[in-house]
């Protein structure tokens, strides 16, 4: 539901903004959707220095597919300003039998026990970009600030024991899109979002910690009508974060004083529409 709710929000934004398009100032609103399949090719999860490195496309049972959808408002401001709305959701829910103990934050997990594995990580970007060419192709540079919202969690099928971990926080990033037109009806275009940071220089932390997002993709699509596009898209999505986080608690979820370490690479191939309004 809170997929459904966070998509239905991001479109009655841009509708509520399309009515700017009728005005004196050239405001263009587009909304995109997106929606295929995602591969997890590498994902690896520890909690605490005696913490077992979970591997979870080996031991997690995130070798298969996982549904995969974007939603995404569009604003365009006097042609060579652009502002992106996100949502991109991301839960990957699996359910094992444990093929040797693991430990996650303190709580053990034995051989043969059955785990219910929840590893949620959906998130929120505003995104501004400057368009640096004139005309029909696009190459565009700026920033990003995305809203981290994490929720994992490995969970006894008895009940018995749960270790669990959230997080939300915002990440700044750099951004850059292009776009090339084929003809009067083709196109190809890639965005890509991405930082690296330590906090030890890039928030002024007085302790160690390390992280990193990327998110890019490109596709290849055509114009179906006056208003309206389909494209084929192929993106990856990763991140890292390694450290000892030492700013206070104040949730019972979040470890305190404990070294984590995080590190997830994905692809997905999806089909998606773009929609001037």
């Amino acid at each position: 539901m809170g997929t459904i709710k966070a998509a239905v929000l991001i479109f009655a934004s841009t509708l509520a903004l399309a009515p700017l398009a009728a005005q004196e100032n050239p405001v263009a609103v587009r909304a995109e959707a997106e929606s295929g399949a995602l591969q997890v090719f590498y994902h690896t999860y520890r909690v605490g220095e005696s913490g077992t490195v979970f591997d979870f496309v080996k031991n997690g049972g995130q070798e298969i597919l996982f549904p995969f959808q974007r939603f995404t408002a569009v604003i365009d401001v006097l042609d060579r300003h652009e502002i992106r709305l996100l949502y991109q959701p991301l839960e990957l829910a699996t359910r094992i039998t444990a093929r040797e103990p693991f430990t996650i934050d303190t709580v053990d997990f034995v051989a043969g026990e059955s785990v219910d594995v929840v590893y949620g990580f959906p998130f929120y970007r505003f995104t501004y970009l400057y368009d640096f060419i004139e005309g029909g192709a696009a190459l565009s540079a700026g920033a990003a600030l995305q809203f981290r919202n994490a929720s994992i969690s490995f969970s006894g099928s008895d009940g018995s024991k749960r270790a669990v971990s959230q997080n939300l926080g915002l990440v700044p990033a750099l951004a850059i899109a292009g776009r090339l037109p084929l003809g009067d009806r083709f196109f190809v275009a890639l965005d890509a979002t991405g930082i690296f940071a330590s906090s030890a220089f890039f928030n002024g932390a007085d302790f160690e910690f390390e992280g990193s997002i990327l998110d890019a993709s490109i596709r290849a699509g055509a114009r179906l009508g006056e208003k309206l596009e389909a494209y084929l898209n192929y993106r990856f999505v990763g991140g890292s974060a390694a450290g000892v986080s030492r700013y206070p608690s104040l949730y019972w979820t979040q470890s305190t004083e404990k070294s984590t370490a995080n590190y997830l690479a994905t692809t997905s191939l999806t089909v998606g529409a773009t929609l001037e309004l």
